[in-house]
């Protein structure tokens, strides 16, 4: 059973930056497609970003593009989530997801983690 763990959320002020990391503790993790969902209270929860394998294609939510940045170090079994520009709107609960489809999915994911809180406020 794979495991994902996310760290590095917390609270930053509109504008700010935040790095989102996710760590997988089984091996074959590396193989996997891997994205970031988030959920904000009362709202359902949403595709932000994923990306392939080999980091040769990646895929973000109109509300993310241009502002957060997905990439992946299979050598440390992490997937990250660079967050720039940081609204109030991006305020939720981030998850680590992770699929062994063929390609990425706006939906479907097999193992989710547990969510990091991020909070966007002055």
């Amino acid at each position: 059973q794979v495991q994902l763990e996310e760290s590095g959320g917390g609270l930053v002020q509109p504008g700010g930056s935040l790095r989102l990391s996710c760590a997988a503790s089984e091996q074959t993790f590396r193989t996997f497609i891997k994205g970031w969902f988030r959920q904000s209270p009362g709202q359902e929860r949403e595709f932000v970003a994923a990306i392939t394998r080999g980091s040769v294609t990646t895929k973000y939510s109109e509300a993310v593009k241009g502002r957060f940045t997905i990439s992946r170090d299979n050598a440390k079994n992490t997937v990250y989530l660079q967050m720039n520009r940081l609204k109030a709107e991006d305020t939720a609960v981030y998850y680590c997801v992770a699929s062994n489809a063929s390609y990425i999915s706006y939906r479907n994911y097999d193992y989710w983690g547990q969510g990091t809180q991020v909070t966007v406020s002055s």
